[in-house]
């Protein structure tokens, strides 16, 4: 997983996100057709190998990325605040408006990734018209978690479990019924929860930068995703 984290830092650079001044990665490829906010798992951020992955993936398919630690170096030593979902949901709403104000960012449709516990925070802050998010990827993901507000999501949601990962499983599942939008369950054959097996990453990625290409992509007004 190292060498991931090595190449996906080439052509992305470091941002602050006010106002609690929260460190990001922000990479925009030529032509972006959207940018994706990464919401981590509890004890992850901006430097996960995995997520730099699928980052990396995601800009060489045209699409920007910003990944950010959604709590401050202070805030991260009381671990009640890594469960804080209304709190991460939040902070992904901040960097959202943030985007939405970048010269190189303000026109990009918006769409959320979460692994685990970034699923529920990501599904959260989606739920908020003020963000206008427009698609929604969790790998992994407790989007159990984002309560009454599943049923507030208007933007298209993936959800991806790896096949191993039968709790998680039975609680997308559970979340699927909740769900009101466009949605969809993918599970991972062999994967367990970190999807650290031979392909299954890979997996997440084909899934993850389709979803996305089809959301993102503007269309021609009176026509839906195929």
């Amino acid at each position: 997983m190292a060498a991931f984290a090595a190449s996906s830092t080439r052509d992305v650079r470091t941002v602050q996100i006010p106002p609690h001044e929260l460190q990001g990665l922000l990479g925009i490829p030529p032509q972006a057709i959207g940018l994706v906010i990464f919401a981590h798992g509890s004890g992850s951020g901006r430097l996960s190998p995995r997520n730099q992955h699928v980052a990396q993936a995601l800009r060489e398919a045209g699409i920007a990325t910003l990944l950010l630690d959604l709590l401050t170096p202070h805030e991260e030593r009381d671990r009640a605040n890594v469960f804080d979902i209304e709190l991460l949901a939040r902070r992904l709403g901040e960097a959202t408006a943030w985007a939405q104000l970048q010269t190189d960012t303000a026109t990009l449709p918006v769409g959320y990734f979460g692994a685990s516990t970034g699923g529920g925070a990501a599904l959260v802050a989606a739920s908020a018209p003020k963000n206008r998010a427009a698609a929604v990827v969790s790998r992994g993901g407790r989007p159990d978690l984002a309560g009454a507000a599943l049923e507030n999501v208007t933007a298209p949601t993936l959800l991806i479990v790896g096949g191993l990962d039968t709790q998680v499983i039975a609680l997308n599942q559970q979340a699927m019924l909740r769900l009101r939008c466009d949605k969809q369950l993918n599970i991972v054959p062999g994967a367990t929860h970190l999807f650290e097996e031979p392909g299954a990453l890979d997996d997440v990625v084909r899934l993850a930068t389709a979803w996305f290409r089809r959301h993102l992509a503007p269309r021609p007004a009176g026509t839906s995703p195929s």
